[in-house]
Parts: structure tokens; C-alpha cells; sequence
């Protein structure tokens, strides 16, 4: 009976782990669905099939492993543990998606200033926003492509650039789709040089958030190799002596999902210092969402 108190704290740790490593995953937002249980048919299957195939994977292999160490050293605890550590750590220990965001920044630099070299030869607003899709980068092609659809489909051109910006979901995106706004409604001469200075600005904002990011990464990298030294050092130590013995009486257990528990919060607390805050926007339904 002992036995079971141990393992079901460590279910309890998997469930906590996982739920950290869903929660910090990004997502978009979705319409409000009708509530279903947890216990309804197929939901925990779907969850599982929603996991990539490497996390699907990872857990597989992890309760594998979990499951042989337990019918070894009699561990009841490293059937969630093990399965909770192989899928979990990875995602905790990676860089956030904030390098990804410093390339799509960078992208509308380059496509920003590519528009203002078209406007520069005298091409109308809408006719240059159609003409950068054939040198936008990859990282922003997808919203160009569709704002140039929506143009060649007749939208009037604020209403294409409001989503082109809801799109881009970014505080650098709604600054550029403003002055594209207030080019669309003036019709002046001053939109190129406008995007040119913005061009630079955003350059120089790029520079900045790649060193702020280099300086983040150095606590990860030493995480990294603490978590990597101490998981070695653990396994020779069971392997080769007694110092680990003391664990295998069920407070021992308890006591080490305790510091195991307090180890994986560490690295949450660490990883949300290191993710940031984005800038709030100005356009679209998420500006209009933080007003109310």
C-alpha cells in the first residue's frame, strides 16, 4: 500500500510538468467552444494526437524506460517520472520563440524597405504593396501573398492592410501597416521616405533584441549543463554505490519527487524571466480586446 503513495505523487509531478509544457507552447487563439468533460469519449485521445510526433515519441520511449527502471530497482516512481523528464526537459531547456520573432522582424525590415525603393520610382501604393511579393522573405510571405490577394480581389486598401497587421500580430507589423494607413488616405508624396526611416528603426530594434537574446541565452546553456551533469552523475551513483539507497523507501521517494518538483519549477521561473513580454499593438482585434 506504501508503494502506491510514492507513485501517485509522481503522477502527480507528470501531470504538472505536462501542463507547464503545454501551457508555455504557443498557440493561436480560437473561438469560445461549447465545455466537455475530460472524461468524455475520445478526449484524451485527442490530446495525444494534438502532441507532435517527436513530444509522442519521447513519451513512449520515456514510459518504456520508466517501466524498466522500476522493474529493476523497484522505483514505482520512475514510471511517471521518466516519460515526465524525456518529454518535458527538452521543451523547458529550448531557446523560447522569441529567435523566431527576431527573423520575422527582420523580414519586415528588408520588405519594408524594399516597398520604399518601389514607391521611390513613382508606383502607386497599391501596385508596389502587390510588386514586393516577388522578394518578400519566407518568413512573412504568407501574410504578403494574402494581403496582395485581397488587393487583386478589390479590398479597399485600409481594410487589407488592417488585416495584414492582424496578421503579422506584432507591434513593429501595426507600425508599418499605419503609415501604410496613412498613405493609403493622403495620397502624398512622403510614404517612401516614411517606410525608409522606419526601415532603420526597425534595424536598429533587430540589433538590440539579438544581443538582449545572446545574453539570455548564457543562463539556458548553463542550465543546460547542470541538468546534464547532475542527470550523469545520479546514474553512475545508482549504478556504482549506495548514496541514492536511501530513495527507495517510499519517503525517500516522496522526498524525491519533492526536490525533483522543486528542480522543474526552477527552470519554469527561469524560462518566463528569459521569454519577455511583447510590445502591445494599436491595430486590429487585439488592440481593440486590451481597450476594453
Amino acid at each position: 500500500m506504501t508503494a502506491l503513495v510514492p507513485a501517485l505523487a509522481g503522477a502527480l509531478v507528470v501531470a504538472g510538468v505536462l501542463g507547464v509544457a503545454v501551457g508555455l507552447r504557443a498557440r493561436p487563439d480560437r473561438a469560445a467552444a461549447p465545455k466537455r468533460s475530460v472524461l468524455a469519449k475520445g478526449g484524451l485521445l485527442n490530446r495525444v494526437r494534438r502532441l507532435d510526433r517527436r513530444t509522442r515519441f519521447l513519451l513512449l520511449a520515456g514510459a518504456a524506460v520508466g517501466v524498466a527502471v522500476a522493474a529493476l530497482t523497484g522505483w514505482l516512481v520512475a514510471i511517471p517520472l521518466v516519460p515526465a523528464a524525456a518529454a518535458g526537459l527538452p521543451l523547458l531547456l529550448s531557446a523560447p520563440p522569441s529567435a523566431s520573432k527576431i527573423e520575422r522582424l527582420e523580414a519586415m525590415e528588408e520588405w519594408t524597405r524594399s516597398l520604399s525603393g518601389i514607391l521611390t520610382a513613382g508606383v502607386g501604393l497599391e501596385q508596389a504593396l502587390i510588386s514586393t511579393l516577388r522578394s518578400t522573405p519566407e518568413a512573412i510571405r504568407p501574410e504578403v501573398t494574402r494581403l496582395a490577394s485581397r488587393l487583386r480581389a478589390r479590398w479597399a486598401t485600409e481594410d487589407a492592410l488592417r488585416a495584414f497587421a492582424d496578421e503579422l500580430d506584432d507591434a513593429t507589423g501595426d507600425l508599418i501597416a499605419g503609415n501604410l494607413i496613412l498613405g493609403a488616405r493622403r495620397r502624398g508624396g512622403g510614404v517612401a521616405s516614411v517606410l525608409e526611416a522606419l526601415a532603420e528603426s526597425t534595424a536598429a530594434d533587430v540589433a538590440a533584441r539579438r544581443e538582449i537574446e545572446s545574453d539570455r541565452a548564457k543562463p539556458r546553456s548553463t542550465a543546460r549543463w547542470v541538468t546534464l551533469i547532475t542527470v550523469s552523475v545520479l546514474g553512475v551513483l545508482a549504478l556504482t554505490g549506495d548514496y541514492i539507497a536511501p530513495y527507495g523507501t517510499p519517503i525517500g521517494q516522496l522526498l524525491l519527487v519533492l526536490l525533483l518538483g522543486i528542480y522543474v519549477a526552477t527552470l519554469v521561473w527561469m524560462r518566463r524571466m528569459s521569454a519577455g513580454k511583447p510590445l502591445p499593438r494599436f491595430i486590429g482585434s487585439a488592440a481593440k480586446a486590451a481597450a476594453r
